[in-house]
């Protein structure tokens, strides 16, 4: 897609376009900085598969901090390290896997939920991706997650897997794709709702029975989670993302396509459909169903989603390293496809 004289000037006054916000209080957890540290030496030890200076941008992104801010209430380092372990893992992962085929992503989803699922007991003979989900489960079992959290949890795991492969589509052929399927695939690739599961660790909202996380009104709030976070995303990165061939999984192309339009009118829009996101999350949070001896409780939870929400917008907005140029880390698999 060609950039015109117009657009070009958006992009050089991009930093003084509006940004989203959120009424939520942000917090993050105390221990944030020994979880760095473990990263730290994560990269070291499991990440030889990435070159050194890979290696080294990882350091700088201190992906740990969202899980730090995204469950600021965990009660110890302990709990916070399989979620601390997913993000980073999970983006690392997909930063080096970045060019792999949809059916390649698949073939490693499918190895990765054997191995967190418990299906292959044994610990992986070689350093790197796999090991390091082999060690999230050995924490999770460490730190006593109740069962039925921790099968919600593998389970969004893998729809963000799914959502990765889903995407190669339009990143390995350059294209854009239809906002219907954007929508589709971003809610997933946002990797918002293993968080969701995770919210339910703290304080006492694992004591909420099963029924109230499958209740409509809750799962709409975290595909609401989810789309916020994804498009707030794509808002941030967009300055990397506009001049670099493959990033086509971003709303604000995706709206100057579809509805043939600049790039500064469908900036506005994206940010126009992350507001009636957010007034949609609010307008559930302040009218939620009866949840009788539970509502308490379940209020506490929504209002801890949106603790998250603003959490990792945080790290968003505090970090200057991952989503400036010659910042974000390439992709360095070589696909056999």
């Amino acid at each position: 897609m060609k950039t015109s004289i117009s657009d070009e000037q958006f992009f050089s006054n991009l930093l003084h376009l509006p940004k989203p916000s959120y009424p939520f209080p942000d917090f993050i957890h105390p221990e944030f900085q020994e979880q760095r540290e473990e990263y730290y030496k994560w990269i070291d030890t499991e990440y030889i598969i990435h070159s050194k200076e890979a290696r080294e941008k990882h350091k700088k992104h201190n992906l740990t901090d969202i899980a730090a801010r995204g469950c600021p209430f965990l009660k110890s380092l302990v709990e916070l390290r399989p979620l601390a372990n997913y993000t980073a893992n999970g983006a690392m992962m997909d930063d080096y896997f970045d060019r792999c085929s949809r059916e390649e992503m698949y073939i490693i989803m499918d190895k990765i939920m054997e191995i967190v699922s418990g299906t292959v007991s044994k610990e992986p003979e070689e350093a790197g991706i796999f090991h390091l989900f082999w060690q999230l489960r050995q924490d999770a079992v460490r730190c006593a997650i109740p069962e039925n959290i921790y099968k919600r949890f593998i389970k969004s795991m893998k729809d963000v897997f799914i959502g990765y492969a889903e995407e190669k589509v339009y990143y390995r052929t350059n294209t854009i794709p239809p906002l219907s399927i954007y929508l589709l695939i971003r809610e997933e690739t946002s990797g918002v709702k293993p968080y969701c599961d995770y919210v339910a660790l703290q304080k006492d909202y694992r004591e909420l029975p099963d029924e109230i996380f499958d209740h409509p009104f809750i799962r709409r709030l975290y595909t609401l989670a989810s789309l916020m976070i994804g498009i707030h995303n794509d808002i941030i990165s967009l300055p990397k993302e506009l001049h670099r061939e493959g990033d086509t999984m971003n709303l604000v192309k995706v709206l100057q396509q579809e509805k043939n339009i600049s790039l500064k009118e469908a900036y506005m829009r994206t940010l126009d459909m992350h507001d009636i996101y957010l007034h949609e999350f609010i307008l559930l949070q302040n009218n939620l169903s009866f949840f009788d001896e539970h509502q308490n409780l379940v209020s506490n939870y929504v209002h801890d989603l949106g603790v998250m929400i603003a959490g990792v917008y945080a790290w968003h907005t505090n970090d200057e390293s991952r989503y400036i140029n010659n910042g974000y880390v390439e992709g360095e698999y070589v696909s056999k496809g």
